[in-house]
């Protein structure tokens, strides 16, 4: 169509193969790699977890991204328009369409939630360069948390602060803004990845860190395990959120889409477990609580900072490091509705920038406000099984929608869409595999692992409590029976 020519023509490409996968990269690495890998690979068998992990990211994230990265450059525009081009060119439904924008709302969704805990990253590492937590005990710690909740303003201050830099970089468009921005502070993310895992050989509680994260208990490997698994793949990839397919779409012809998606997914993977070797070290030296789950950056994490030689110094690089994992996937989720309103509302990068950023600035206020004075919203109708009678805040419902729904789905339609109704030829032109045989394997993996798998997980989102009592039974028949 018109349209789709029209918008194809108008957007950047990266001028090189290393910005490319720094923003991809950047994009993928987010705070799920930082806090949520390290403590759930702990959890569930270390080292047997990371092998399933592994296997997961490879044989399910490997195909959906380069799914993801084929649409987004076939069809050279954003994601719902993408979608569209790339199945009209194959004599498809239009209304494929619809799972780009699907991929838009969940990244909007998130994104508004996101705005927040990055706000409170970026207010922790003032914290750091202001104070380095001297004296702080883990009472402290505890009540600085909960005095950072309760203050909307301080709160909206450092969120707006978060997105101002993103639009900032969003503004200044692909080549200048993005990539100029991506190649300084992603070698900088693994500098200091590099810098205080090396700390942290000198300083202690390496050992029982590499024990938490490599030694395999494979007694915890379960149906339940691998589900874990495949979720914290899907979910750190950050596939069917848009922001790859957009990225996608800036790709030039010349760079391979599968070595690319091989990378992303490697590079991700090893920044995960390298954040276990700066995290919890720290922990074990300190006799912390490893399982303490999201609130270890910041609950956990500053008593440690206050009783470590050089904790001052430790504590602003570590805030530093994860303000710019932070930053970095806030870019990729902003980017993606910014080049929709580009393609179908004919606005000019500025006005898209100013207007998304400043949407996501609007309801990020809603976000800030419902840890304080929003009252929960009750929905017990719906999902019973999550509340408990509870209600949900805004932020739990969006996360519900966005994590539980709009993302599996999404990603289950992609693979699906791409597996079975995207012309194998035009496949075949965009993956440019040297072997016929890995463009077989390609196809095979989206058809048969991807889309059951996904399937999988949706009903596992929607379904909580029969999937417990599942995995009961398979993880234990005969108790399960004779109970």
């Amino acid at each position: 169509s018109a349209m789709a020519s029209m918008a194809a023509g108008r957007h950047e490409h990266w001028s090189s193969r290393f910005g490319f996968l720094m923003a991809a990269v950047g994009f993928a690495v987010g705070l799920g790699n930082i806090w949520r890998f390290p403590y759930i690979a702990g959890e569930n068998g270390g080292a047997a977890f990371v092998l399933v992990y592994l296997a997961c990211a490879i044989g399910i994230g490997v195909p959906i991204l380069m799914a993801e990265l084929l649409v987004g450059r076939r069809g050279a525009a954003s994601a719902p328009l993408s979608m569209r081009t790339v199945a009209s060119e194959g004599g498809r439904s239009k209304s494929w369409q619809l799972v780009g924008h699907m991929g838009l709302l969940a990244a909007f969704l998130i994104e508004i939630v996101y705005a927040g805990v990055v706000g409170w990253v970026l207010w922790y590492l003032y914290k750091a360069l202001a104070t380095g937590f001297e004296g702080v005990g883990a009472e402290a710690a505890g009540a600085e948390f909960q005095s950072v909740l309760a203050d909307p303003g301080g709160m909206l201050l450092w969120t707006l602060l978060g997105l101002a830099i993103t639009g900032f970089v969003i503004y200044g468009g692909v080549r200048k803004g993005i990539e100029r921005t991506v190649v300084v502070l992603m070698p900088l993310l693994f500098l200091l990845l590099a810098g205080l895992c090396i700390y942290n050989i000198f300083a202690g509680g390496m050992k029982e860190a590499l024990n938490w994260l490599f030694t395999p208990d494979f007694s915890k490997l379960s149906p339940g395990v691998f589900l874990i698994a495949i979720g914290q793949a899907f979910f750190s990839i950050g596939i069917a959120m848009g922001g790859t397919m957009t990225f996608g779409a800036y790709l030039p012809k010349s760079i391979s889409i599968p070595r690319s998606a091989v990378i992303i997914v490697f590079t991700d993977a090893l920044v995960a477990l390298l954040a276990g070797l700066v995290i919890f070290p720290i922990v074990f030296n300190n006799g912390l609580n490893p399982a303490e789950g999201p609130g270890l950056i910041f609950k956990t994490l500053p008593v440690a900072f206050s009783a470590m030689a050089g904790g001052h110094v430790i504590s602003v690089l570590f805030f530093l490091l994860v303000s710019v994992a932070g930053i970095t996937s806030m870019i990729g989720l902003i980017e993606c509705v910014t080049a929709w309103m580009e393609d179908h509302h004919g606005f000019t990068r500025h006005k898209s920038a100013l207007a998304v950023v400043g949407a996501v600035a609007v309801l990020s206020v809603l976000s800030i406000l419902s840890y304080t004075v929003l009252p929960k919203l009750s929905i017990e109708g719906i999902v019973p099984s999550l509340t408990q009678g509870e209600g949900l805040s805004l932020n739990e419902a969006l996360d519900f929608v966005s994590f539980n729904i709009l993302l599996p789905v999404g990603g289950l339609l992609i693979a699906a869409f791409v597996g079975f109704y995207v012309p194998k030829g035009n496949a075949a032109d965009e993956l440019r595999f040297r072997q016929p045989r890995l463009f077989a394997l390609w196809r095979f993996l989206l058809r048969y692992l991807v889309v059951p798998v996904m399937f999988l997980i949706i009903l596992v989102s929607i379904f909580p409590e029969a999937t417990a009592k599942l995995l009961t039974f398979l993880n234990n028949p005969g108790e399960f029976l004779f109970d």
